[in-house]
């Protein structure tokens, strides 16, 4: 049973900057895509960000392309997320965990952790 254990979220201004990071238990080995995805008060979880097993291949929703960072560590089975230039639309809760790609849609794969809430005030 895989346990994602997302961190890093908090309160901070917009233009601001946090850095989540997310910890996999339970998997030691997959070549899925991860991804964070997002989700605001009364809305749907929305991609934010993949990256491929490898590292070379990194993946942005329009709204985050330019402003976030996604990256992974192998070796330590983590995958973070660099949130720069933050805005009060990024306020949700962020997961993390394994996805697919079909046509330009991400689908997980995992099960939603526990997340990370994100608040960011005008």
């Amino acid at each position: 049973q895989v346990q994602l254990v997302e961190s890093g979220g908090g309160l901070v201004q917009a233009g601001g900057s946090l850095r989540l990071s997310c910890a996999i238990h339970g998997r030691t080995f997959s070549s899925a895509p991860m991804t964070w995805f997002r989700q605001a008060p009364g809305k749907e979880h929305e991609f934010v960000a993949a990256i491929s097993w490898s590292g070379d291949r990194t993946y942005y929703a329009p709204s985050t392309l330019g402003r976030f960072t996604i990256s992974r560590d192998n070796a330590k089975n983590t995958v973070d997320l660099q949130m720069n230039s933050l805005r009060t639309e990024d306020t949700a809760v962020y997961y993390c965990g394994a996805a697919y790609q079909h046509g330009n849609k991400w689908y997980p794969i995992d099960s939603w952790g526990q997340g990370t809430q994100v608040t960011v005030s005008s």
